[in-house]
């Protein structure tokens, strides 16, 4: 089990941390999710000892994170570390060697990830003859040619094509499967919704919400409705009692239910207009999930 228990972390007047807390357990993919500059980042640069939390530590296994395990983590900054001078087979190797695989071993780790990511051609090339996608594909093979016991990624899919995208989900996935915990920051929360098995969002230094999509979308206030009624002219579910019209797009029409109304008023006004094509409750996306903690943390702050 990956623990981050009670991270604070202050600069100066500025709070960046405050009281960050989750666990990934082991084979489980955790999104982190937040807005610029609330804090994703500061927390993924204190598990790997790049800072220094002001109280609150990460564990492993029970134990606090140090440079034993460190050297067991596939870490991916941000912002790329590579040598660009290097040739790509070369760095990946090198990389390997680090964490303290030996030379024959690396020399397969490297390969086999060039590979795996899109890279096999380009094992030769130096690594600023690629092109941005290209290099941050080594950066990610990189953080998985030691073929680590904990993943810490951040923003790993950025930058990349679709082709890209659905190779490292494949490959990430894979080190879920041998039992690996997986923790990545985006801002594709599209993509952090069909990968990640908990997901975890931080605002203003805090966790504002975190558990399963599924779970977070049980808490969300406000069930939708959503009505497609072809015949039905526009307006008609805004004069049904207790109904409050989201969005209206002709015929397609989104609903949120006030206490005590009933959806079986809503359905029965929509058939007094026609045919019903469409008739479910909606679940909101982790965007919109997103959206709604964020903004309920910014209306407390004020």
């Amino acid at each position: 089990m990956l623990e981050f228990d009670g991270l604070y972390k202050a600069y100066g007047d500025n709070q960046v941390l405050e009281g960050v807390s989750f666990t990934v357990a082991p084979g489980q993919m955790f999104g982190f999710c937040g807005s610029n500059g609330a804090g994703k980042t500061t927390t993924m640069r204190i598990a790997m000892g790049l800072a220094r939390a002001d109280a609150g530590e990460v564990r492993w296994q029970g134990s606090p994170v140090d440079e034993a395990v460190r050297r067991r983590i596939g870490y991916m900054p941000e912002e790329r570390g590579l040598y660009p001078k290097m040739k790509v087979g070369e760095q990946l190797t090198y990389f390997a060697r680090l964490h303290g695989l030996d030379a024959a071993p690396a020399a397969r780790a490297a390969e086999h990830w060039a590979e795996r990511l899109g890279l096999g051609e380009r094992r030769g090339d130096k690594v600023e003859k690629l092109s941005l996608g290209n290099q941050q594909r080594v950066q990610l093979a990189a953080a998985l040619v030691s073929e680590p016991d904990v993943l810490i990624l951040d923003e790993p899919f950025s930058g990349l094509d679709p082709v890209g995208v659905d190779s490292l989900a494949e490959a990430l996935l894979e080190q879920c499967r041998r039992g690996v915990p997986v923790v990545f920051s985006s801002h594709q929360l599209d993509l952090v919704e069909r990968l990640c098995d908990a997901v975890g969002i931080l605002a203003r230094g805090k966790i504002v919400a975190s558990g399963t999509v599924d779970e977070l979308r049980s808490g969300a206030a406000g069930r939708q409705l959503r009505v497609v009624a072809p015949d039905a002219p526009h307006g008609w579910a805004a004069a049904v009692p207790g109904v409050r019209v989201v969005s209206e797009q002709r015929a397609d029409v989104v609903l949120e239910l006030g206490p005590g109304t009933d959806d079986q008023q809503v359905l029965a006004a929509a058939l007094a207009t026609g045919r019903v094509t469409h008739f479910a409750w909606r679940e909101p996306t982790l965007v919109e999930l997103f959206r709604g903690a964020v903004t309920d943390t910014r209306e407390v702050a004020a």
